[in-house]
């Protein structure tokens, strides 16, 4: 704000007193915190904030993610060493424009007429003329044509040799809103800051530390949260959210803390009405709007509004963005699977969000069903023949933007293709112990486009932070996975494997070759069981492809391997087929016919059933029905900075602006007197940066007031 950009330093109290004032008043002090400030923005974009726990352990590792926690860097915005710097900053801030807005106020009031005349001479804009009047009417023609110019002037009368009062100074300055730009900044830069403390966490902290305020991070109703987790009505200043299901309404916002949650009281209920959604192709959506009506707790007023993002309502000082959406209890019912054998399907009904006791297929543990998430529209990509990842396609993919965009000879883009896959279901099973993994399974079989039968995707993953991954389940004659369910449970009972055995024998061999039967008979009877995971090895089961790749590895000499293989495969083949039509039989559908469909649907089921051998859980639910149920997700702020926020931002602007693109200038013209009634004038200008236009306006200014081109001079 000045040229120095030392503190100021008082002359009474103590010399550690003096000294941290300095400190405070500096200006490198200043630009130090602000380039703290500015790190730890950097950190606090790059790192994803109030994240889970687990997300942050997955993501760099038990040490550093407890380190980076006790830093509080997955709270940058609210941590209390951030606070404190912007604390500073506002201090430190406020004694620099104290310190210099007298000296700028002095400066503006001041011509600086008083300068002498051989001063001038080393300035870097000078100009010497003769001028045929005096220098009295001189100097109130130079005068007049500044103030014409936009210029403020003062005439000084002064002393020369050749009598009292005969020589004039012109002293003039313009572009004095340029200091004004540096007292608007700096003043920008602490409002900004005040308006940022006030509407950060800074006021509900200081409930917390000195009003008995404690996060609440236990379960169960709102209803039951204890008054000191709870904020007053009253409460100045805070953000959080709201989440309101169709039909009903709340009047408690969630404020999110490191260490739990506060519950906000408000003095008004929104009641959702109605939730609008629509999307574009991509399945992104393009527009979600509320229909609310605000119950006035105090009057009991009913006020309808219209919540859109971008446009909130706003009610007793209480801004209500429109946040998001979310389900809001929608109601399910799920097709129970057993990925095990000898137990059958059930229906389980539940809301999501809520949970369900589970009996485990085999043996007596029991698990937790809950159910998390209901998406009814999966919109997926199938431009490059891939399976549905479970992947959002809906986000903005810069790169094929800009190179769809551009003429390259060679394009590196392939074109979307976008398609609803129907609905999908998403839920949880807990075990005992109280682990979790997560499953995402798709309502309707897809066609993946690659010629094969239509699929169910059953997908699985053990923490939040791994991509799904999907067991192909092929559909039915009928669209339905219970040929499947079929299949896989007759593969598991040794008596169904035993007749599929038999007619796949009699069918291949002529019953009369006695001894080439009995071999046929015993070699798909133990092929079947190793594919079925009945033989176990070493006390420990083992099924599928895998299983019988092994046993041909263990029994088999490296040589023979391959053709050995193809014969296994093919009888693998054969029997699963004929165990296929064994079920359809006793379910009294018609059996399968030998075509293309028929040969598909057997070479997606062999593979299906071998990886449902190590599929990761006994059970597999499909969605069955569901009852939608939208929820709408606002953000409820009180945020009486954000006025101070706005002024201080225009004030930047002006202030930049200011400093930027107003140039001060000064002007002084030395009128001394000469002989028979002429005068000698003396010019300069001084300015607080040298550019070309200054050049320029001063060979105008010269031409203009005493009749002479400085050297060198250009239009």
């Amino acid at each position: 704000m000045s040229d120095s950009n030392q503190g100021v330093r008082p002359r009474v109290g103590s010399q550690a007193l003096r000294a941290s004032v300095e400190l405070l008043s500096s200006m490198r002090f200043a630009i130090a915190l602000l380039t703290l400030i500015c790190i730890a923005s950097v950190i606090g974009t790059v790192l994803k904030q109030h994240e889970p726990a687990a997300n942050y352990v997955n993501q760099f590792g038990p040490f550093w993610a407890e380190l980076f926690g006790k830093l509080h860097l997955y709270s940058i915005y609210s941590a209390w060493w951030f606070l404190l710097i912007l604390a500073f900053l506002v201090i430190s801030t406020s004694l620099c424009i104290a310190r210099n807005t007298p000296k700028i106020i002095i400066d503006l009031k001041t011509y600086k007429e008083n300068i002498r005349e051989k001063n001038l001479a080393a300035f870097h804009h000078k100009a010497q003329a003769d001028l045929a009047g005096d220098s009295a009417t001189e100097a109130q023609r130079i005068g007049q044509m500044l103030v014409g110019g936009g210029w403020k002037v003062k005439l000084q009368q002064r002393d020369t040799p050749a009598g009292p009062g005969t020589g004039w100074m012109v002293a003039a300055k313009a572009g004095a809103a340029n200091k004004l730009g540096y007292i608007a900044a700096h003043s920008a830069i602490v409002l900004v800051c005040v308006g940022g403390l006030l509407d950060g966490d800074l006021i509900v902290r200081a409930q917390m530390w000195f009003n008995g305020k404690v996060p609440y991070a236990g379960g169960g109703l709102i209803a039951d949260v204890r008054p000191e987790h709870r904020l007053s009505e009253r409460n100045p200043t805070f953000r959080g959210n709201l989440m309101v299901a169709e039909g009903t309404q709340s009047s408690t916002a969630i404020l999110s803390q490191s260490d739990g949650i506060l519950v906000q009281e408000l003095p008004f209920a929104v009641e959702l009405k109605k939730f609008i959604v629509e999307h574009y192709s991509t399945g992104m959506p393009k527009l979600f709007a509320s229909e609310i009506i605000i119950h006035d707790k105090a009057t009991g007023e009913q006020t309808p509004a219209r919540v859109e993002v971008n446009h909130p309502a706003s009610y007793k000082g209480i801004e209500i963005y429109q946040s998001s959406f979310d389900d809001g209890g929608s109601a399910v019912t799920l097709h129970g699977l057993p990925m095990v054998a000898g137990a059958q399907p059930f229906e389980v009904k539940g809301t999501i969000g809520g949970s369900a006791q589970l009996v485990k297929a085999t043996g007596s543990d029991s698990m937790t069903l809950e159910f998390t998430s209901l998406r009814t529209l999966n919109v997926e990509n199938f431009g490059n023949d891939t399976a549905a990842s479970g992947a959002d396609v809906r986000k903005v993919d810069l790169r094929e933007s800009i190179d769809s965009r551009l003429g390259a000879g060679h394009k590196t883009t392939t074109t979307k293709v976008l398609r609803n896959v129907g609905p999908s279901i998403g839920y949880k099973l807990r075990d005992a112990a109280g682990q979790a993994r997560e499953f995402h399974n798709y309502m309707l079989p897809i066609d993946m486009g690659d010629g094969g039968p239509a699929v169910f995707l059953l997908g699985v993953r053990e923490n939040p932070a791994s991509p799904f991954r999907y067991l192909r389940i092929p559909a039915d004659t009928q669209g339905s996975i219970d040929g499947f369910v079929r299949l896989r449970a007759a593969l598991g009972d040794p008596a169904e494997r035993d007749r599929a055995v038999r007619r796949y024998v009699a069918q291949a061999i002529d019953p009369s070759r006695t001894e080439v039967v009995a071999q046929l008979t015993q070699s798909t009877a133990r092929t079947l069981a190793l594919f079925a995971g009945s033989i176990s090895k070493e006390g420990k089961p083992e099924g599928g492809l895998p299983a019988v790749s092994a046993f041909i590895e263990a029994n088999v000499p490296e040589a023979e391997r391959a053709r050995a293989g193809e014969v296994l495969i093919r009888i693998l083949n054969g029997a699963l087929f004929e165990l296929a039509q064994q079920t359809r039989q006793r379910a009294g559908l018609a059996p399968l016919e030998q075509n293309e469909q028929t040969q598909a649907f057997m070479t997606q089921a062999v593979l299906a059933l071998s990886d449902v051998q190590i599929y990761p859980a006994p059970l597999a639910f499909t969605l069955k029905d569901f009852t939608q149920v939208q929820a709408s997700v606002f953000q409820v702020a009180r945020a009486p900075g954000k006025s101070i926020v706005y002024l201080g931002c225009a004030l930047l602007i002006l202030g930049v602006f200011a400093m930027l693109y107003i140039r001060e200038r000064r002007v002084w013209v030395w009128l001394a007197p000469r002989e028979g009634g002429q005068s000698h004038a003396t010019m300069a200008l001084s300015s607080n940066r040298k550019t070309m236009d200054g050049d320029r306006e001063f060979a105008q200014l010269t031409d203009k007031l005493i009749g002479v081109r400085p050297a060198g001079a250009t239009e």
